[in-house]
């Protein structure tokens, strides 16, 4: 009889390169690679059917600590490439680790055209509010008035929001977590490799030597709760140390009451559903912010299906490869009128 070997399920380790993480103490960087080897191990994804792909930044190191292939780009130009690695093998599982300065300045135009093709690929955007590699710049996420070694002045512009973005260009997934909160993370990332077409997570994340504590406000575990709202889908919105907050239908407008106080009960709590075509309601939570009252929101926004990219193309090759008999270049040479001369 014949033995069959079984492959012994993957470990965490089973994704991690030989080489030394040179990141900084304290980044929160070394948590987010921690939570992309837990959600692989989770997923049983197979290393060599695995590509991490990034442009420039102290996030795009991350290709180098993985134990799968991996292509260090150039700046804002990792979309592009993430996207020209799936076209040319759909089998492979794909991921984009970029910062808030490489995709969404110099590599603006690549992240809206790959989320508006929904290519099958993750988008992990590690959003510090700073140009961390540089040395401390503003970047395109930076608050109006920030303070950095471009605008000692404190800047005179409005920051990009990433699911504004992303929506704007049609996107069908959007996520986003933080650094400190390891669970949760894990848990996107896998929903982000279900999920068929292009996923954007924006990841909170913490820069200690240029921007130390920018996300203070939402992280502390001390107002974490009050301060943040965890999106489930099928589940109704609620939040607060005591689970006691809730958020409401306000004409067209999303109001937080508490329940129990001024006649809202727990039945006219709103339900989250990302899975709706219609992407007001998302953008609306993707843009709640704590300094206006509102808790910020975790988890994932949108998952909708769309076509994708890679698929679709694969889709045509095939199609027009069944009505074309010419299958490889001497085919095309010879093809039409030809003449030997001797």
């Amino acid at each position: 009889m014949d033995t069959i070997l079984k492959q012994a399920p993957h470990e965490t380790r089973d994704y991690k390169s030989d080489q030394y993480v040179r990141w900084c103490p304290g980044c929160g960087d070394h948590a987010i690679l921690t939570c992309l080897h837990k959600a692989m191990a989770f997923l049983q994804l197979e290393p060599h059917q695995v590509a991490v792909i990034s442009g420039i930044g102290c996030s795009s190191r991350l290709p180098y600590y993985m134990n799968t292939y991996g292509f260090h780009t150039i700046h804002g130009r990792g979309a592009a490439v993430a996207t020209g690695v799936k076209v040319a093998k759909p089998e492979l599982s794909v991921w984009l680790a970029t910062g808030d300065g490489d995709s969404l300045a110099i590599g603006g135009n690549h992240f809206i055209h790959a989320v508006r093709r929904n290519v099958d690929i993750n988008i992990l955007l590690l959003n510090n509010k700073i140009y961390g590699l540089t040395k401390g710049q503003y970047s395109p996420t930076s608050d109006r008035g920030f303070v950095s070694k471009s605008s000692p002045y404190g800047t005179v512009e409005d920051p990009f929001h990433p699911i504004e973005l992303a929506l704007g260009a049609r996107g069908m997934f959007f996520a986003r977590c933080i650094d400190v909160d390891l669970k949760n993370t894990s848990n996107i990332f896998v929903e982000a490799e279900k999920h068929k077409g292009t996923s954007v997570v924006e990841i909170l994340q913490n820069c200690v030597i240029f921007n130390d504590n920018i996300h203070k406000e939402i992280v502390d575990k001390s107002y974490r709760d009050d301060r943040t709202i965890m999106l489930k889908q099928g589940e109704k919105m609620i939040f607060g140390t005591n689970m006691d907050k809730g958020l409401v239908q306000d004409g067209f407008n999303l109001k937080v009451v508490t329940i129990g106080q001024d006649g809202y009960t727990m039945e006219d709590i709103l339900v989250h559903d990302a899975t709706t075509p219609d992407n007001t309601l998302h953008q609306k939570l993707g843009l709640m912010d704590p300094k206006n009252g509102f808790p910020l929101a975790l988890g994932i926004m949108r998952n909708v299906k769309g076509l994708c990219y890679d698929q679709e193309v694969d889709r045509q090759v095939k199609e027009v490869q069944s009505h074309n008999k010419t299958r490889s270049l001497q085919d095309l040479l010879m093809k039409g009128e030809v003449w030997e001369v001797k």
